[in-house]
């Protein structure tokens, strides 16, 4: 009998769905790359460590920071930084995350003199997708101007849309009060959290911190304390696992990956010394998909 039942839980923790982790390498110029795992530490490449989708779009034509978000129906949507300056982001959808849509620029259409839109975070509610990034508008803000790297004053701005043909109007999304770049956004029962990451340079920053909500539009919470530990950090990437949240981070200036998790929010453990993580990988995004689509995805065509 008890055989039969480690069997049984054997199963059911096979049975699960395993996550993925869309990222880029280098300039982001190859693409698309995933990586899959099981237990949240142990991680392999899919698709022979080849990329699975090239960028054709955008003033670079660049794919960095891909978040990739299944909405209900069971497709999945991503969006991308196509360049290191200008005013589009990227977007395609796929259903099985080989077979891409036809690549779309998604205009940045900010009033004012737009330096940049980077790090655009996918969320969706309520039959709604949420496109979050982080642009700098020349001479917006200029309480902050100087203390982010040379001429960026970056704010998190916002779109909506159903069906990534029509969007509404960007609206200033957050406004901490400082510099701020990567916000991620998650649902911990009712409320709304966002991980996003304190791009102060002077006075020294660069850290990961939590805000919560009880809506979208907000108001979000004072900014927490630094949750990703004395590394620079930046591209956090939440994902539930196991009946804990996992937040994933590029520490970017040590070229390795970094992993803590809680179960209240309030209390992080460091997982990153057990964590083995793809070679070279860059800031994107943690997600789960079903089985049948990841194995599709273990061999290159």
């Amino acid at each position: 009998m008890r055989g039969a039942l480690l069997f049984l839980v054997a199963s059911a923790a096979i049975a699960a769905d395993p996550i993925l982790f869309s990222f880029f390498r280098n300039n982001g110029e190859d693409g698309l790359y995933l990586a899959a795992s099981d237990d949240g530490l142990q991680w392999r490449v899919l698709n022979g460590d080849k990329p699975l989708l090239r960028p054709v779009v955008g003033e670079n034509k660049l794919m960095r920071d891909p978040s990739i978000v299944r909405g209900p129906d069971g497709t999945f949507h991503m969006v991308w930084t196509t360049s290191w300056t200008g005013r589009t982001l990227g977007y395609a959808s796929s259903k099985d995350l080989r077979n891409w849509s036809a690549q779309k620029v998604i205009p940045v259409e900010l009033e004012g003199e737009v330096a940049n839109s980077w790090a655009p975070e996918l969320f969706y509610e309520n039959g709604e997708f949420v496109i979050v990034w982080a642009s700098t508008i020349k001479g917006r803000f200029p309480e902050t101007a100087g203390q982010g790297n040379r001429d960026y004053n970056h704010r998190l701005y916002s779109v909506r849309t159903r069906d990534f043909a029509t969007f509404s109007k960007p609206e200033l999304f957050y406004d901490p009060g400082f510099q701020v770049i990567d916000g991620a956004i998650f649902k911990h029962g009712p409320r709304f959290v966002m991980v996003a990451k304190n791009e102060t340079l002077k006075p020294e920053a660069k850290y990961l911190f939590l805000t919560f909500a009880d809506s979208l539009k907000g108001p979000w919470t004072k900014p927490g304390a630094s949750i990703s530990g004395p590394e620079w950090a930046e591209g956090p990437a939440p994902v539930r696992l196991g009946g804990y949240w996992y937040i994933y981070f590029d520490k970017y200036r040590d070229h390795r990956y970094g992993v803590i998790r809680s179960k209240d929010l309030k209390t992080w453990e460091d997982l990153s010394g057990q964590l083995n993580f793809p070679k070279g990988a860059r800031h994107g995004t943690a997600f789960a998909a079903p089985r049948a689509v990841v194995n599709g995805l273990e061999e290159p065509r």
